[in-house]
């Protein structure tokens, strides 16, 4: 799936404008949000996908957490424009940040969503990991991009302002 490309500072504004339309207008009061305040994301995991027109049709973004002493990426938001839905570019964005951490070097990502869904990319719940209230504990998955990555992490997300 062609179209695909690393966030730049102009895509911010529409960028944005797809989460607006895509969630509730108080989505920046979940608590994932709070781990996103005054941290930079990890600008070569937060990727765009645009037609051949040159139209946003999806964005995902990533961003540097803390589950103890461990470097965690926490994956989102994702975001698919509802004329674009049901054409796999939400799994197209997802796996290519897989992809693109693992290369990397990165050892493991998590996030907020639903299992069933991300269950297919290789994300389970991750047991210990406590994000901020009020967040389902079932809601919080992890893959290991590094086998045994998640061995023996457990405690609050922390916002990582290294």
């Amino acid at each position: 799936m062609d179209g695909i490309a690393q966030e730049q500072a102009s895509d911010w504004w529409e960028v944005e404008a797809l989460y607006d339309l895509c969630f509730a207008p108080g989505r920046s009061a979940l608590s994932s949000y709070r781990l996103r305040d005054g941290v930079e994301p990890v600008a070569a995991l937060c990727l765009v996908w645009r037609d051949p027109d040159a139209i946003l049709g999806g964005a995902i973004r990533v961003w540097p957490v803390r589950v103890g002493a461990a470097r965690v990426l926490l994956v989102g938001p994702v975001a698919v424009h509802p004329t674009r839905q049901g054409e796999g570019l939400g799994a197209f964005l997802i796996r290519s940040v897989v992809e693109k951490a693992a290369a990397s070097g990165e050892e493991r990502l998590m996030l907020v969503g639903d299992a069933p869904y991300y269950s297919r990319f290789g994300f389970d719940r991750l047991e210990g990991v406590e994000m901020p209230p009020p967040t389902n504990p079932e809601r919080v998955l992890g893959i290991a991009v590094v086998p045994g990555a998640w061995d023996g992490v457990q405690g609050p997300v922390l916002r990582d302002l290294d």
